[in-house]
C-alpha cells in the first residue's frame, strides 16, 4: 500500500454530494503557517469557509491543496488550504457532512498588541468537534440552524437552549 490518503477523495465526494442536492458546502479549517485565509476572521484557530460555486472563482480540490478566490468585504482574495488542515466539510442547510481528525496546532489568533496569559506562546486554542447525538425528530429537512428545528427546543417547554450557531452537527470518523 502506498499511503495515499482517502481524505481528499472524501472531501471531493461529500462536495459534489451537496451541489447534486442544492446545499451550500462549507469547509471547516484548522489554520497553520500553510494556510492562506484572510486572518481577520480566522476565530480560535479555525476559519469556517463557504466553498460554493457561487461564492467562489476558480476551485480546485487537488490531493494535496484546495485553492480557490473568494470575496471577504468585497475584495476578491486568494486562499490555499493544505487538505490536511481540513476538520470538516458540511452543508450548511442540514449539518450533514464529514468530520476529520487534525493533527495540526494551528496559529495562535490573538488581537494585536496581546499577549499571551502565561508569556510562554504554548496557548492550546485548538477548536475540538465531538460527535452529535441524533435530533428526536427524523425530518432531515429540517434544518438544525432554526431554532425552531429538530435542533432547538421541540416540544416548545423552554427546556432546551437553541443549538449552538457556531458548531456543525457532524460525526467524527476516524
Amino acid at each position: 500500500m502506498n499511503g495515499t490518503s482517502t481524505k481528499p477523495y472524501l472531501l471531493r465526494a461529500i462536495y459534489e454530494w451537496c451541489r447534486d442536492l442544492g446545499y451550500t458546502p462549507y469547509l471547516s479549517v484548522v489554520v497553520d503557517e500553510r494556510t492562506l485565509v484572510p486572518a481577520e476572521h480566522v476565530v480560535n484557530g479555525e476559519i469556517v469557509l463557504n466553498v460554493s460555486p457561487a461564492a467562489t472563482n476558480g476551485l480546485s480540490m487537488g490531493n494535496e491543496l484546495i485553492e480557490f478566490q473568494a470575496r471577504f468585504g468585497g475584495v476578491a482574495r486568494q486562499l490555499s488550504v493544505p487538505v490536511e488542515n481540513v476538520s470538516a466539510i458540511y452543508a450548511r442547510e442540514n449539518g450533514h457532512g464529514m468530520a476529520f481528525e487534525v493533527a495540526i496546532v494551528p496559529r495562535p489568533t490573538a488581537a494585536p498588541g496581546a499577549d499571551d496569559a502565561a508569556g510562554d506562546g504554548d496557548a492550546d486554542t485548538r477548536p475540538m468537534l465531538s460527535a452529535v447525538p441524533p435530533a428526536a425528530s427524523s425530518d432531515d429537512d429540517v434544518d438544525p440552524m432554526d431554532d425552531h428545528g429538530a435542533g432547538g427546543d421541540p416540544d416548545g417547554s423552554g427546556d432546551r437552549p437553541p443549538p449552538a450557531r457556531s458548531r456543525p452537527r457532524l460525526k467524527r470518523v476516524k
